[in-house]
Formats: structure tokens, sequence, C-alpha cells
């Protein structure tokens, strides 16, 4: 369900907004008023929680093509979560009336929308069950894997590179620092990556796979 999508549709098309935001600035911030349904153009996001010690939860991330922010719209709720760009994106909104318009007069798009949801869920609890259960390692290899899933376009280059900085990559893992730091190192030695500064390149994503599923 991309923006390309959502431009067929008069509704949308005529009343969304188009907005850029740079490296490191909040899209919508967690506890603020629902105001409506975002579509990635350009550039990558995280969504991330505030922890009870305050430290960063990343839950998941976007590229261009994916759409955010509908949950809170469909259950009439402020935003669960804060949307942030990892690199400078173009994003584009529409409003929540016309958002629950086009839910509700659209079977379509209603229908891919609750697809979307259910996947979303769905890749939430294994998220959940690989925090509560694997060792930070196989969890540091499996966020890795996520990464390069998420953001590998059809047709890019290999090796798969990314520039990812280890507070983004910790709190994706649900560690410290310090310990992302520690095993990257490791997997470096093990010839799996390579780093240089923030970026992170995957020579051995089989490898990394092997790790990051050797207690499922």
């Amino acid at each position: 369900m991309a923006c390309c999508a959502l431009d067929e549709l008069e509704l949308v098309a005529a009343n969304k907004t188009t907005q850029h935001y740079q490296k490191g600035q909040v899209i919508y911030q967690e506890g603020s008023q629902a105001l409506g349904f975002y579509c990635v153009y350009q550039g990558k996001i995280k969504l991330s929680k505030a922890g009870g010690d305050n430290k960063e939860q990343i839950i998941n991330l976007f590229h261009a093509g994916d759409v955010l922010g509908y949950r809170a719209l469909l259950a009439g709720t402020r935003y669960t979560s804060s949307a942030v760009a990892l690199e400078d994106c173009v994003v584009c909104m529409v409003p929540r009336p016309d958002f629950l318009r086009l839910v509700q007069g659209n079977l379509q798009f209603s229908t891919a929308l609750m697809q979307l949801l259910a996947r979303s869920l769905g890749q939430a609890e294994q998220r959940m069950l690989h925090l509560a259960y694997k060792p930070v390692r196989e969890r540091l290899a499996g966020a890795l894997v996520f990464v390069m899933e998420t953001f590998q376009q059809e047709g890019q280059e290999l090796p798969f590179r990314i520039a990812l900085g280890r507070e983004d990559l910790a709190a994706l893992v649900g560690t410290a620092k310090e310990t992302v730091s520690r095993l990257l190192s490791e997997l470096k030695e093990m010839g799996i990556i390579t780093t240089r500064g923030s970026q992170i390149t995957i020579l051995k994503p089989a490898r990394l796979i092997e790790i990051a599923t050797m207690y499922d």
C-alpha cells in the first residue's frame, strides 16, 4: 500500500499533504493526538517507545511505500509510539477525517489495511518472544537480518550496507550500546560483517540468519 496507490483515489490526492523531515526529526510523538495517516514516500523511519526507565525501544522500521499511524486512528486513541526519521525523508499525510471516510467507503482499502494490521501484530508478537527468550547475541543477529530484509531494495548491489548508529541498533535489540559494540566486534572477527563508523556491511547473510535462528 504505497503513496502511488493512494494517489489514485481522488479523496486522498485532493487532501493529502507532503512534508520533508530531516534525520532525527519527529514525524509524530508518542502520546500526541492522532491527526492522520502517513505514507513514506522517500527515506527510512523508526517507530519507537519510551520504556519505564526512559530508554528508547525501537519496535519497527519503515521505508518508501510503507504506511504508519493508522492503528491509533482506527482505535480512536493517541499515538502509542513515536515515528522518527532515520535519514532525510519525504512523508505524505492524509488527515484523520479523510482517512476514516476512506476506510468506511472503500472496501479494497479497508481490507488491505486490516491485513496490514494483522501482519504487524504478528510480527510484534514474534519480536516480543525474541526479546524475552533469546540471548543478546542471537537478538543482535536477528536485528541485523530484520534491518537487511526491511531496507534491502530489489536489484540493490551486494553486499548489503546501511548506516545505523549503535544507539539505534541497541534500541532495536533491547540492550546497552556497549554490548552492541562488543558483539559487532565479535561478528566482525568472524568475517560475518564489517563496520566503518556507523556503516555496517553484511558479508555473510546466511551465517547471520543461522545465528539469529539458533533457538527457534
